[in-house]
């Protein structure tokens, strides 16, 4: 038992459970973000930064669909990689656009949640997502 907590390898299902940790943490913590920025919309749309050139409005859905609709979604793993993409292009927006000439400090969390959707986009769902039972794969 020792010698597989020393082992630098990693067992498959091991891989599956954290993929599983990672997207049920990352996606509960980020829903808070998506919500609080639904339930001031009104208030946001005219100040949030347009982005991508299509007006602050656009922008904000854009950051509400990534940060709510997505992060539920990976939380069930469901369609994973490909709600992962919103959440990752949030994220870089997010800390080397919007937080550019900020601190490292402010630029943390945009940093820590790029990583772990980073992380699981190269995983995957895992075996424990809707992923493995929509598609019927064996992971690993």
């Amino acid at each position: 038992m020792l010698r597989d907590f020393l082992s630098p390898y990693i067992k498959s299902d091991k891989i599956n459970w954290a993929s599983l940790v990672l997207r049920v943490g990352l996606g509960v913590l980020m829903i808070p973000h998506g919500y609080g920025k639904y339930t001031r919309f009104d208030n946001l749309s005219d100040k949030f930064m347009d982005f991508i050139g299509l007006g602050s409005t656009v922008s904000l859905s854009l950051a509400i669909f990534a940060e709510l609709i997505c992060s539920a979604l990976l939380i069930l793993g469901l369609g994973t990689r490909a709600i992962l993409i919103p959440l990752i292009i949030t994220m870089i927006t997010a800390a080397f656009i919007a937080h550019a000439g900020d601190p490292l400090g402010d630029k943390e969390h945009s940093l820590m949640y790029l990583i772990g959707y980073v992380s699981i986009f190269i995983m995957g769902a895992g075996k424990y997502s809707l992923d493995a039972m929509v598609f019927k794969q064996r992971a690993f």
